[in-house]
């Protein structure tokens, strides 16, 4: 990950560029937020117990995660693609504007099966942000997976699931709630597992 300028309009940019300096502006502007991403991430990640930053050079700013035993400073480029996607979720939840309209490819990509229920929560957080003790705008989340794990945390929200069917050149969409069987599909089993045999589609075919 590169260093960031320093910029008072800073974003978060889609390909993660800006995380140093969006954090940085978070700590000075909203230090209690703040502090809030910084325990979730440890929470997340017990392995690391704070968000540092350093100024390489003159007006850039690098990120570091310090490790909860021995203290030791990580810098970003040093850390894995999971942690810098969930460092990046967590800052779009925690940040008090965040854009209207938040794509993820694969939320769940290097992260532990484990923490998928947390991935979800920071989903709805921007979603739902009453829910949250937030006071602004709903965030329109759109995210793919094609892991059966995170799925199954949606069972008892179909309307939020989106099926892609693909054949050949052409590509359609179902909403899970629209099927009229969804109900006996399901019954007792794994949102996931039901998917996964692809009894729902959305699973690679032949013509």
């Amino acid at each position: 990950m590169q260093s960031t300028p320093l910029d008072p309009e800073l974003t978060l940019q889609s390909n993660g560029r800006n995380l140093a300096g969006v954090l940085d502006q978070l700590r000075d502007r909203e230090p209690e937020r703040f502090e809030k991403l910084n325990a979730e991430m440890g929470r997340w990640l017990p392995e690391f117990d704070r968000i540092l930053f350093d100024t390489p050079v003159s007006g850039q700013r690098t990120l570091l995660l310090r490790t909860h035993e021995g203290h030791h400073k990580i810098q970003a480029s040093e850390l894995s693609q999971g942690t810098l996607i969930s460092l990046a979720i967590l800052t779009l939840a925690y940040i008090p504007d965040p854009p209207a309209i938040v794509c993820l490819e694969e939320p769940d990509r290097g992260i532990h099966p484990r923490l998928l229920r947390d991935v979800r929560d920071a989903m709805y957080r921007l979603s739902y942000p009453e829910n949250f003790g937030e006071e602004r705008a709903p965030v329109q989340v759109i995210a793919t997976t094609h892991s059966p794990y995170l799925l199954d945390l949606f069972k008892d929200h179909p309307e939020e699931v989106v099926i892609a069917n693909k054949l050949g050149q052409d590509v359609s969409f179902e909403r899970l709630s629209d099927r009229a069987d969804i109900d006996e599909i399901l019954g007792d089993t794994q949102l996931g597992d039901a998917w996964y045999s692809g009894v729902l589609g959305g699973v690679p075919s032949h013509q």
